[in-house]
């Protein structure tokens, strides 16, 4: 996977630029507050720009052909799911959740449900969180190595190394400007990935004839409790998940949050469907390669060279700020949750410093857990996310929302604690059964049904 002196030069001129761009972010940090969510003044650009470049990165490209090459149509699941997603996270979550004034989604269930909800969503969260980065880490390794001809142990080094100075300095300002800059460079590669293939396997047509319709051509391909246990699975990963909460919280109001996240939808749901039809072109083509290696290849083989390099660009910018969004949720979360005390010793420039320690830690251990791990499958490590980081929250945080005060926090605390260690345990115990987020879900709606009340109370009761 060679890089000619024209892939190098447009790949490193599109990298300077969004640089540049980074740079100029981080001049607007002064203070924790601004790191976190802007200092409240994201337009509905930055908003959608946040959400975009973090749930638009490896597994949305990269991880998307990698699963296409290996089943077909039903790989589109990824960013439809997630799309859907932000669809409902507009017209029902944005407004209530931005109305708080709050910077993390523990912070508002501690206000409902008490101190021990905190500590033990930012966990619970983080880890599944966790998973992710180390998934858009994972997806970056080809990337690197086809740039540079590095062993997987530098690839993942390097990927470390540009986590950190996508968001280290810049936070929320750095991910949503740097996020609105890469959705255009990886808009405009997708679209011309997407024509390209097209034409040449001759449309739908050419792709109903090259291949048979189960499961190649089938959006339920790997079965239908599979792929709904996959959409279940994004529908609460992405409700719950730190940075595209945080995204609203950045608004300047909740009509901001909210058209948002609607952008970000529409933006969002075609996008994994050249990545889908390059994988599919690839498994017919070449049908030897290593699945992860799809897009990439197809990239430097089939796209012109000056264009082949601003996609190479565009797919490490995608996957590096999917990881940094994601580190920078967690940071936020541990920063304001589980460190509060070090934070109000310290102070703002304490909180500033402590939250971009974290995020190196995060980014770091993700890294590590890619060694061993290199022919993992994407999508496989994003499904368990989405269910660790959502199984236990999404009831008592719906319940809250819509329902404040009809849920005893004891219970509510219960449930959430329930729902994450089904989940895990249920993947331990069973790999290959079940998808462990119904399990997780289920027993989290025991405990929220045991302490329903009849009657609101005081929330902070």
């Amino acid at each position: 996977m060679a890089l000619t002196s024209e892939h190098l030069f447009s790949l490193v001129v599109t990298l300077l630029l969004v640089t540049a761009v980074g740079i100029g972010a981080a001049r607007k940090v002064k203070s924790a507050s601004d790191f976190a969510v802007g200092g409240y003044s994201s337009g509905v650009t930055l908003v959608a720009g946040t959400i975009i470049g973090t749930i638009v990165g490896g597994s949305a490209t990269v991880g998307t052909a990698q699963l296409a090459f290996m089943v077909g149509l039903s790989a589109w699941w990824f960013t439809l799911g997630t799309g859907l997603a932000l669809i409902v996270m507009a017209l029902f979550y944005a407004r209530p959740l931005r109305a708080t004034g709050l910077q993390t989604i523990p912070q508002f269930l501690v206000r409902h449900f008490g101190p021990a909800a905190g500590p033990l969503a930012s966990l619970t969260s983080s880890l599944g969180i966790f998973f992710s980065i180390a998934a858009s880490t994972l997806a970056a390794v080809p990337l690197i190595t086809a740039m540079f001809s590095f062993g997987a142990a530098q690839a993942a080094g390097l990927v470390l190394v540009l986590i950190v100075a996508y968001v280290f300095f810049g936070g929320v300002w750095g991910t949503g400007l740097v996020g609105v800059a890469k959705t255009i460079i990886l808009y405009i590669t997708l679209i011309a990935i997407g024509w390209q293939t097209y034409t040449a396997m001759g449309g739908p047509a050419g792709y109903a004839a090259a291949f048979p319709a189960h499961p190649w051509l089938d959006i339920f391909g790997r079965g239908l409790w599979t792929d709904l246990g996959a959409v279940l699975s994004l529908l609460i990963g992405t409700l719950t998940t730190q940075t595209y909460v945080q995204a609203l919280y950045a608004a300047r109001d909740g009509d901001t949050a909210r058209r948002g996240a609607l952008v970000a939808a529409a933006i969002n749901i075609p996008a994994g469907i050249p990545a889908v039809m390059a994988g599919m072109f690839m498994r017919l083509h070449h049908p030897d390669i290593a699945p992860i290696e799809a897009l990439p290849l197809y990239i430097l083989h089939y796209l012109p060279p000056w264009l082949g390099g601003i996609a190479m660009a565009a797919l490490l910018l995608a996957t590096v700020g999917s990881a940094a969004g994601l580190a920078l949720g967690v940071g936020t979360m541990v920063t304001r949750d589980i460190l509060s005390g070090l934070v109000r010793r310290g102070g703002d420039i304490a909180a500033l410093w402590l939250n971009r320690l974290v995020v190196l830690a995060v980014a770091m251990a993700a890294a590590l857990l890619t060694f061993g791990n290199l022919k993992a499958v994407i999508m496989d490590w994003n499904y368990l996310s989405m269910g660790l980081r959502g199984a236990g929250i999404i009831l008592p945080l719906t319940a809250a929302i819509f329902r404040p005060g009809r849920i005893a926090p004891r219970l509510a605390v219960w449930s959430m604690a329930a729902g994450a260690a089904v989940t895990m345990a249920w993947r331990l115990v069973f790999p290959q059964g079940l998808d462990p987020l119904y399990a997780g879900v289920a027993a989290s709606a025991l405990f929220l049904a045991a302490g329903w009340r009849r009657k609101e109370t005081d929330p902070r009761r």
